[in-house]
């Protein structure tokens, strides 16, 4: 049954001068909230290891933030921003990626009304390096509208002399940082607003726990024999957007990709070990497993996650027999990697079956995250929140981390 909630039950008041505009200067000087079972005690994130159980498994989400914001300007001299958000064709993001003379993505325009179906060329900005303006000259980009709805809109781009799209948006793009920032992308996003883990190209938002992530955190960790593992899901747009419905059963989620090893499947199901999730993406991409398992079980074959696929039914299966069955359709496939999407929305009476622990940041107000964080934590995030609001806690992306045990 799809749960009736209702989203004015999970706001907060959210001062603006609480909102961390930009990073602190280590990223593992953040303060660390730790809750368990109920209790809360303050720390600094540097100190995260000691919190953590041996002989763990972390699991941590290595996509990396592409520069997707793009300024163009019609004839007219109307400036148009365009934030690219998935691939439309090629469909698949490392094949749009390399593409070498044209693709089509889904976007967000700015500034919409004022485009018509003229073609648009990419400007040059103020201040390029030298070294490259003329590469940018020389890509001579350009952006036709193929067809819209509301603020989105698929659009083709086209440019010369063979560079990977990958590396126009190398030159031609900006970093997009979140909206609620209230600031232009400045140099330090290049570095502080992706993790240092980053590895495959594709989302346009920050798994935001990551970032508070340092070399030496991450060998005190592995010192301790905690397995660190890495699944892959890109992040959409919508992840950090508030709930504009009043009931959540109204609210629709986005489709996000993921990939996860066959290798890290058959680790987890080779003993039964402590899973902490790095991150809400890495949660949902865990929590996902469960029922592409269950569609292996039921129809030959993986499919992705529907929004509301853990709510509208009772599952018979074990998450055992789901993740055999995942490693099953993979071997007899040789298939090395599962490669699917998801809409799941965990909220309140979400039943977890694989992660136990979670390292995540401070969310919005009136937001799914906030609805995944109580589902975790049993309906106590108003505690939660309420102490880091009183004890000086920085909110949102830029802003400090929580370590959260399961309820």
């Amino acid at each position: 049954m799809i749960p009736d909630i209702q989203i004015k039950d999970y706001n907060y008041p959210l001062p603006d001068e609480r909102i961390a505009k930009y990073p602190l200067p280590e990223r593992d000087s953040s303060k660390l909230l730790v809750y368990n079972d109920g209790n809360i005690e303050d720390s600094v994130f540097r100190n995260l290891p000691g919190f953590l159980p041996e002989n763990a498994i972390m699991v941590f989400n290595d996509t990396k933030v592409v520069p997707a914001r793009l300024h163009f300007r019609r004839q007219s001299g109307a400036h148009i921003e365009i934030f690219c958000l998935q691939p439309v064709l090629p469909v698949e993001y490392n094949t749009a990626f390399a593409s070498t003379e044209s693709c089509q993505w889904q976007c967000v325009i700015g500034n919409s009304k004022r485009w018509k179906d003229d073609l648009l060329s990419y400007e040059i900005p103020e201040g390029a390096e030298g070294s490259h303006i003329a590469e940018l000259q020389a890509m001579e980009l350009t952006a036709a509208l193929l067809c819209r709805e509301g603020q989105t809109g698929t659009v083709e781009f086209r440019w010369k002399g063979g560079a990977a799209f990958s590396r126009v948006l190398e030159l031609c793009g900006q970093v997009p940082i979140p909206p609620y920032l209230n600031r232009e992308t400045e140099a330090i996003d290049l570095e502080r607003y992706q993790t240092l883990y980053a590895h495959i190209r594709g989302s346009v938002a920050a798994p935001t726990a990551g970032l508070h992530f340092t070399d030496w955190v991450l060998q005190a960790i592995a010192e301790k024999g905690i397995d660190i593992e890495n699944v892959c899901l890109h992040v959409g747009a919508g992840t950090f957007l508030p709930v504009k419905s009043e009931s959540v059963s109204e609210h629709p989620m986005h489709r996000e990709p993921f990939v996860v090893s066959l290798e890290f499947l058959k680790d987890l199901l080779s003993q039964d070990r402590t899973l902490i999730a790095v991150g809400t993406t890495s949660v949902r991409t865990l929590e996902s497993l469960y029922y592409v398992g269950v569609s292996c079980i039921e129809n030959g074959h993986p499919s992705d996650v529907a929004q509301w696929d853990p709510y509208t039914r009772e599952y018979p299966y074990s998450t055992r027999q789901a993740l055999q069955a995942i490693v099953d359709w993979l071997e007899a496939n040789s298939r090395t990697e599962l490669s699917v999407g998801t809409r799941i929305i965990i909220v309140p009476g979400f039943k977890f079956r694989l992660v136990d622990m979670l390292v995540t940041n401070f969310h919005q107000p009136e937001s799914t995250l906030i609805l995944l964080v109580s589902a975790f934590v049993g309906g106590d995030w108003r505690s939660i929140y309420d102490h880091a609001l009183s004890h000086g806690y920085r909110f949102l992306s830029y802003g400090d981390s929580s370590l959260l045990h399961r309820r």
